[in-house]
């Protein structure tokens, strides 16, 4: 009785529990029927294995047909996967490029190719809004960006360059972009002139006295320029710097030695070289030279010598643009200074005055810029006297001596880029010839002269 009753209770109860699985089973099973499949393994490619396609910065799920065990990827900096189900593996893509993806469970496995698109850059977002219209297109790796199309004008190509140096500042800007109308010439020859005209003044004026008395000897002299050296001997008067106006009265034994001079000095130089350099690489050039510095070892205590250059120094970079060609220019002008210098273990080390500057300019092919003011001033004024002496009206200049120097050099950098481009073999002029024998033997007849000539 009471078996039959329990059977009879059990029945209704396993049937209402199996409704109830059967209910909750219903809408999951609806829900996965409805649902799209996850994005998983696109058609194989060449090499033979599927591919999975996404987007720098963005995930995506791939399903495998068996329990995942274990999985490998090439190169995580590019994308990188994490199994998040036994058959579901979260795919992260990080960088443009191309990796293997590689899926172990039980018996199997099985190799994709991750293929992860870079998208819309950042730059590229930036060109969009500050140039809306323009065909401007970026290619980012991991050492350089590519700029590449169609602009319409030299702002533009320029404004566009610059960006992108400021945005990556630690990777190289390849600017390809094109312009309507550009010269297809990458060269740039810099015709450079530079004129230097340096004057140089001196005016020396002092006066020594110098007795030979047999009672009254001496010899007043403000030091400031060499005094006369003198020996009264029984042969006569032997005297040694008389500077350059001496006059000496032998019955007085009085004699003055005077130092009056003038001396004026011009120098002028002209140089002109001519440089060429690649569109978007750096050329320079110096016309001056070296001297040498010792230098001294830290152990041994040996001196060796190396050279620091010095004189002019003209540095440009050129970019073209279409048909406007931008320069980095940078002159330098510097020269010795022994006043300032140091002296090394016997060695005197000159001093170096600079004058530098560092500007961006912006001309056509054949325009013409100068650079000018590079101006040096130097003004110096010596003065000696004897105390008391030189403070007596009239006679107390005797007394004193002074020199004057004055020196003012200046410098212009005269510059014009023009777009080059090789010669081709029909093209290279003829060289100078002489049509006769310049020095003809001494034994050969003369040569005739021209028809109609004299």
């Amino acid at each position: 009785m009471s078996v039959r009753h329990r059977v009879t209770y059990s029945i209704p109860r396993l049937a209402v529990g199996t409704a109830f699985i059967c209910l909750m089973v219903a809408p999951i099973a609806a829900q996965n029927a409805t649902q799209p499949a996850a994005p998983a393994a696109q058609a194989t490619d060449t090499t033979g294995f599927e591919r999975v396609l996404l987007t720098a910065g963005r995930s995506t799920i791939l399903v495998t047909p068996f329990d995942v065990t274990r999985i490998a990827v090439t190169n995580p900096a590019v994308a990188d996967a994490v199994v998040v189900q036994p058959r579901e593996v979260l795919i992260d893509g990080k960088s443009a490029g191309t990796v293997s993806l590689i899926v172990w469970g039980g018996d199997e496995r099985r190799q994709y190719d991750v293929v992860v698109d870079p998208g819309v850059t950042t730059l590229q977002q930036t060109f969009q809004n500050l140039f809306p219209g323009e065909d401007l297109r970026v290619a980012m790796n991991d050492e350089s960006v590519i700029l590449t199309g169609n602009v319409s004008s030299n702002a533009v190509m320029l404004r566009a360059g610059e960006i992108a140096e400021g945005m990556s500042s630690k990777t190289t800007v390849i600017n390809l972009l094109q312009l309507p109308g550009g010269s297809e010439s990458q060269q740039v020859m810099l015709q450079v002139r530079i004129a230097e005209v340096n004057r140089r003044a001196v005016q020396e004026l002092g006066v020594n006295f110098f007795s030979t008395r047999p009672d009254a000897t001496g010899r007043v002299t403000t030091q400031q320029f060499a005094a006369t050296d003198f020996k009264d001997d029984k042969g006569g008067l032997n005297l040694g710097d008389v500077l350059n106006l001496f006059f000496f009265n032998r019955t007085a034994g009085l004699g003055i030695a005077i130092k009056a001079l003038e001396q004026k000095g011009l120098f002028q130089s002209l140089a002109e070289p001519n440089l060429i350099a690649y569109n978007g690489q750096e050329a320079s050039f110096l016309a001056g030279g070296e001297f040498p510095v010792p230098v001294v070892q830290g152990a041994t205590g040996t001196v060796t010598i190396m050279f620091k250059e010095f004189g002019v120094r003209l540095t440009f970079k050129p970019t073209i643009a279409g048909d406007v060609i931008r320069l980095k220019v940078r002159p330098e002008v510097s020269s010795l200074d022994y006043n300032n210098g140091i002296t090394l273990q016997g060695f005197r080390i000159p001093a170096l005055i600079t004058r530098r500057a560092e500007t961006d300019v912006e001309l056509r092919d054949g325009q013409s810029f100068a650079i000018a003011g590079l101006l040096n001033n130097i003004t110096q004024n010596d003065g000696a006297n004897v105390p008391f002496l030189s403070k007596i009206p009239i006679i107390g200049y005797l007394f004193k001596s002074n020199a004057d120097r004055k020196e003012r050099t200046e410098l212009m950098v005269l510059v014009t880029p023009r777009l080059v481009r090789p010669l081709n073999p029909d093209e290279v002029p003829v060289l100078p010839t002489q049509p006769t024998k310049f020095l003809p033997a001494p034994d050969a007849p003369a040569a005739k002269p021209p028809k109609g000539g004299k």
